[in-house]
């Protein structure tokens, strides 16, 4: 057995031995096969890549010929230290033929270009970032310099592109930007809330923007434009392609429905070549708001129209657009003339003829200065004082859209009235502080508002007392103890504190503890404040006596004077009578002829003695109403009658003075009851009043009337007229106010006349004007006097007669 092991590891061993052998010899077959193989592709490449080599070395000379044909510079950069490779035409950019003078851009190029062209090279280095621009050099060539990376280098080139070249790229540059522009122009159009579009030639749309896609509801633009959906009316368009036909642009409003509502708008539809554009802008809101306006304004020129103050509107032209009632009846315009739309200054003129403009004494430049108010920005106010006595306040206010409008307000009766307020408020506070008497004023609170210096002087009150407004309590509690009766404090500041149900006056006399009298007052005021005034009555307690003996005397020295007149009166009146009879006797043929001279003289006897015999009998009546034993012989008068009864007896007066009586009794005037004898009497003392003052020429009227349950008579004159300061002293005694008349006397026609008008139970109104003469006009109540007669009859019975 260890034989066969032997033997079989002895034939183990032989077999690997052989299986190397048979290794190395496959080895070195395939090796030599493999190095043949390769020498036939190495020879095969060498001739492929010697073909390249002179394919390359071709295209390297056709462009190295290309390049040396056109007029060009190619700058290479490869990493960032390496030395760029310039090839071209270095002429194109320097003289001296030097590569590197290229690369100093500013050589050659223009500051602002040089600098552009560096930063640009120094992103293309850095980035990759590609440029290319048209450039001018010094020297006006055009160059295009275009900068690209190309695998790994940065490659800038430079060309000469003048003439057709240069052209190209100037149409490029055109196309580019007119497309930009046309571009912005669609985007602004498509945010534009307006509908626009393009039609060509034939009328079709060929581009809408969004508003109108959404005015027709489509979904977008370019449906629109597919559908041929219209927003215009048939009508509209017909009339559009009028108009571009002829070369003209079509300009209107015209209704169109968007989105199921009907909106009015502002077409406007040019043509543009053979095509056309349009658009349409929606003034629907534009339109309501103009018509709510003509309707505001026709509102407020209605308004304006029922408001007191004048007001005028002038446009930037000066010429009157608009004016109010006001403003036509302040100036008294004519309508018509005003609707014509005359100028400011026109205006003005007018009011000038009419005197109804302040005066001026340089009219024209005041006339300019108020015309400046229409370049002015502010409003200007003024205060005119027109001939006529009014006062006007102007308000000249700018209108933005160019033109005035003038206020005027007739503040004649609140400036009187200001100034008068004004007055009286300092009348007021002088007359408080002048005042003897002690006035102080509490709030509807209780506290003191107001004093003068003599309350605090009354009361011995010192001023820090009164500066903090006390209340009425702690004034009654300083001031009581002066008085005897402290209760009378109480009362005082129950008034002014005190919550009564009706707010009553309250007088009361104080006598204080120095024996002094003082007479006080409650009054209630009418913002619910109580004024309290204290008047030392001392001196006037103590003289009252001597006052009330001395009125005494008084009474009975008029009693005595009157009794003296009327004595002297009657005692006058008989010898004067028999004066008048003896000059009628011997003015009496029966007696004895008299030469003219005679007879004359005995007429101004007559004459004088019976004006005389007037005045003691005007005396005697005065002394009879005075004391009350005037009495009144009531029946019924007939007042026509009476009227022409007063007018005869001034006949002789009317035609010495040549005036002319005319005596008016008006339909169904009839009678009344009254004393006839004095009626006559009033009426003859109004006439012979109006005749003193009337002048040769004039007219008199005797009127009479019935009103109602009354009787009017009224006299009227022609005459110089009564001053207003006369008016009010007409009636009294012994004065004559001639005024530069002829009338002549002792000053009792009128008060007679108001005696016995009064005396009737009537009364007596004066109307006078200087220059227009004077109307007098008596009223007597006449169921009054009817009443009067009765009661006067049933005395004169129970007193037997």
């Amino acid at each position: 057995m260890e034989t066969s092991a032997g033997e079989a590891l002895h034939h183990s061993a032989e077999a690997a031995g052989l299986a190397i052998i048979a290794g190395l010899i496959l080895f070195s077959t395939l090796t030599a096969l493999f190095h043949l193989k390769e020498r036939r592709q190495g020879a095969r490449r060498e001739s492929v890549l010697t073909t390249e080599v002179a394919a390359l070395r071709a295209r390297l000379d056709r462009a190295e010929l290309f390049l040396a044909g056109e007029s060009q510079i190619v700058i290479v950069w490869g990493g960032p230290d390496d030395e760029p490779e310039i090839e071209g035409d270095l002429g194109l950019v320097t003289q001296a033929l030097i590569a590197h003078r290229v690369l100093a851009f500013g050589s050659w190029l223009p500051p602002e270009m040089a600098r552009n062209l560096e930063d640009s090279v120094a992103r293309l280095r850095a980035r990759g970032e590609g440029f290319r621009f048209a450039a001018t050099d010094l020297e006006g060539r055009h160059l295009d310099i275009e900068g690209h990376p190309i695998s790994g280098l940065a490659v800038l080139r430079i060309r000469d592109v003048s003439g057709e070249r240069l052209e190209v790229i100037r149409l490029h540059e055109v196309q580019a930007r007119t497309v930009g522009e046309l571009r912005s122009l669609w985007a602004m159009l498509d945010a534009v809330a307006s509908p626009a579009w393009v039609r060509d030639g034939e009328g079709r749309l060929t581009w809408v923007n969004a508003a109108y896609a959404r005015a027709v509801e489509a979904k977008d633009p370019a449906e629109a434009v597919a559908r041929g959906v219209e927003l215009l009316e048939r009508t509209t368009r017909d009339a559009s392609a009028e108009a571009r036909e002829s070369g003209s642009i079509w300009r209107g409003r015209a209704p169109a429905i968007v989105v199921g509502e009907r909106r009015i708008f502002d077409i406007v539809d040019a043509p543009a070549g053979a095509a056309s554009v349009g658009m349409a802008m929606d003034v629907s809101e534009i339109q309501s708001a103009r018509d709510a306006l003509e309707r505001e304004m026709q509102a407020h020129a209605r308004t304006l129209d029922q408001l007191s103050t004048a007001v005028a509107i002038f446009d930037r032209t000066k010429r009157l657009v608009f004016h109010n009632a006001a403003y036509r009846q302040l100036w008294s315009l004519d309508q018509a003339w005003l609707d014509q739309k005359p100028a400011d200054s026109e205006i003005l003129d007018r009011l000038r003829a009419a005197r109804l403009l302040p005066e001026q004494a340089d009219f024209r430049a005041w006339q300019a200065s108020l015309l400046g108010g229409y370049q002015s920005l502010e409003t200007e106010e003024q205060a005119w004082y027109l001939p006529d006595g009014r006062t006007l306040r102007i308000v000249i206010n700018p209108n933005p859209q160019g033109g005035v409008t003038y206020l005027f307000d007739d503040v004649t009766e609140r400036f009187h009235l200001e100034q008068q307020f004004n007055a009286a408020i300092r009348v007021q506070s002088e007359t408080l502080d002048t005042l003897k008497e002690g006035v102080a004023v509490f709030g509807s609170d209780g506290r003191l508002k107001l004093f003068n210096p003599a309350f605090a002087r009354l009361w011995a009150l010192r001023p820090e007392q009164l500066d903090d407004q006390p209340h009425i309590d702690r004034v009654a509690q300083i001031c009581a103890p002066l008085s005897v009766d402290e209760s009378d404090w109480n009362e005082l500041r129950a008034i002014v504190a005190g919550l009564q149900d009706h707010r009553l006056g309250f007088e009361s006399r104080l006598v204080r503890r120095d024996h002094s009298v003082l007479d006080c007052a409650a009054a209630p005021l009418p913002d619910g404040a109580t004024m309290l005034t204290f008047i030392d009555a001392t001196a006037g307690v103590n003289v009252e006596r001597a006052l009330t003996e001395r009125n005494q005397a008084l009474l009975d020295a008029e009693r005595l004077r009157n009794d003296f007149v009327h004595h002297v009166s009657y005692e006058l009146r008989s010898p004067l009578t028999n004066i008048i009879g003896f000059i009628q006797l011997l003015g009496d043929p029966a007696v004895g002829p008299l030469n003219a001279k005679q007879f004359e003289y005995a007429g101004y006897v007559t004459k004088s003695s019976s004006a005389l015999l007037a005045i003691i009998n005007d005396i005697l009546d005065l002394a009879s109403i005075d004391a009350d034993a005037m009495e009144l012989s009531l029946e019924a008068i007939d007042i026509a009658e009476t009227m022409r009864g007063a007018a005869e007896g001034v006949q002789d007066r009317l035609a010495e003075s040549n005036l002319t009586l005319r005596v008016i009794a008006m339909d169904g005037v009839g009678s009344f009851v009254a004393d006839g004898k004095r009626i006559r009497q009033i009426l003859f003392n109004l006439l012979s009043n109006a005749i003193g003052f009337s002048s040769a020429g004039q007219t008199i009227d005797l009127a009479a009337l019935r009103r109602g349950e009354e009787i009017v008579f009224k006299v009227s004159d022609q005459g110089r007229g009564i001053p207003a300061d006369v008016i009010d002293h007409i009636f009294d005694r012994f004065k004559t106010h001639t005024t530069g008349s002829r009338h002549r006397g002792v000053g009792l026609g009128l008060s007679i006349v108001r005696s016995f008008v009064e005396l009737h139970g009537g009364r007596i109104l004066i109307d006078s004007a200087l220059g227009e003469g004077t109307t007098v006009t008596c009223i007597f109540p006449g169921e009054r006097m009817k009443v009067s007669a009765i009661e006067t009859g049933r005395e004169r019975e129970r007193n037997g007669g």
